[in-house]
């Protein structure tokens, strides 16, 4: 017996019409894979204001103005994905596809016991795999899991992919696909580049960056996950039947050209950022220690940090920038603070060790007349920090500097090595 995990989002999910799709998909792995099992994972049924969406349930207590705790507030979004879970298994019947329902907890997910953002320490497969004894399809509801002692946890946003991923390594799944509503992993957001390209292969390294980065498609707890084990990921649209883009390792090739060729892969953006920058003449160790102690103590996620012996750079979500500044203030710092930027990265395995990739970026920018407020680098991403009104500039001009519109998409097999 082989495993294959399917998981399907809120949009796949959210209507008869759109499931009809979903059951066609787990009918074709039923059958084209020779004595194989389906374990599929869900989202909560559509988007704000669907009535069981996240966003939806979380209105009923007015969040987040609300006056539960944490924990109750766990017990609350995990219904709309067992309520998925529960639709779509009807359905399968419907359709003569042996199915049963299962929560995150039944299906063996043990998280800790961080509540709204938990972690999965571990699977336990034994309750899937004895259902497999009698059915054909187990469907999991997503971004859910339980305690050692119990409790209901969900693990953030984008945690039915990570619900998946997870499934995959614990059950050595033959693949993870991951359905959603567009056809795969695109060159940039193809809402802000018109010419934006879908690859066939990228790797779980670029991909990871692109998703940290601001790229949607897929959650990068999720890659990490599939990553570590070597798990072969496959992300396309519930909409067709073909394409898509697979995720590997580097040591799969497309037959007519490397992957390592490519020298960029994709521009992520995100948008909605304040720059945070701290000058200090003295006792530089305690402003650096101090400042992170306290973003970190206030739940305020810090990004893009630099560092240097009289000064602190960093970004944080605009909607916090009021309240770090307070923060701040109290400490003794006053911040020079920096709102409605953007950060936009050039990711691509292939650049390390190629000179000219920096030049081009800072040349395409400045061609633009775009300025560069902060930059950093690694060996697979170069990102910059710029003002939030020539978001839509910068990142067609470096689409066009990379010639990624050029990408060519090729209906082909991969061979792909776990």
């Amino acid at each position: 017996m082989q495993v294959i995990v399917q998981k399907f989002g809120g949009t796949s999910v959210q209507s008869e019409e759109s499931r009809k799709h979903v059951i066609k998909h787990i009918r074709q792995a039923l059958t084209k894979d020779k004595d194989s099992k389906v374990v599929v994972v869900v989202s909560a049924l559509g988007r704000k204001p669907k009535p069981y969406a996240t966003d939806s349930l979380l209105q009923l207590v007015d969040y987040p103005t609300n006056y539960n705790s944490k924990r109750e507030l766990d017990l609350l979004m995990s219904c709309g994905e067992t309520i998925a879970s529960v639709v779509l298994s009807n359905e399968l019947k419907k359709h003569n596809i042996s199915s049963m329902a299962l929560t995150g907890a039944q299906a063996g997910i043990v998280t800790n016991n961080e509540f709204n953002h938990a972690k999965i320490n571990h699977i336990n497969q034994d309750r899937i795999f004895k259902e497999f004894k009698d059915f054909d399809v187990i469907v999991v509801a997503g971004f859910q899991g339980q305690t050692e002692d119990g409790e209901i946890t969900t693990i953030g946003r984008g945690g039915s992919d990570t619900t998946a991923t997870a499934l995959g390594v614990a059950l050595q799944a033959k693949r993870v696909e991951i359905f959603t509503d567009v056809n795969g992993i695109m060159t940039a957001d193809p809402r802000v580049v018109k010419n934006a390209k879908p690859l066939n292969v990228i790797t779980y390294d670029e991909i990871s960056h692109l998703a940290y980065h601001g790229a949607k498609v897929i959650h990068p707890r999720a890659v990490e996950f599939a990553m570590q084990a070597k798990i072969p990921l496959r992300i396309r649209s519930t909409y067709e039947e073909d394409g898509g883009t697979i995720v590997t390792s580097g040591k799969s090739y497309q037959r007519k050209r490397p992957l390592n060729d490519r020298v960029v892969t994709g521009i992520a953006h995100q948008s909605e950022l304040t720059q945070i920058r701290i000058q200090t003449k003295e006792e530089a160790y305690r402003l650096q220690s101090e400042v992170f102690k306290a973003m970190a103590d206030a739940g305020i996620s810090v990004d893009f940090i630099n560092i240097s012996s009289t000064e602190v750079n960093y970004t944080i979500p605009q909607h916090v920038t009021t309240k770090a500044v307070e923060i701040l203030n109290e400490l003794g710092f006053y911040p020079e603070v920096l709102k409605e930027c953007a950060k936009v990265s050039v990711v691509g395995a292939g650049m390390t060790g190629i000179p000219g990739v920096a030049s081009k970026i800072v040349q395409s920018l400045t061609d633009a007349d775009i300025q560069i407020l902060q930059s950093a680098d690694s060996f697979t991403t170069i990102w910059v920090l710029i003002y939030e009104k020539d978001l839509f500039k910068a990142v067609n001009s470096l689409h066009d500097a990379f010639e990624l519109s050029k990408v060519n998409y090729i209906k082909q097999d991969f061979v792909i090595e776990r």
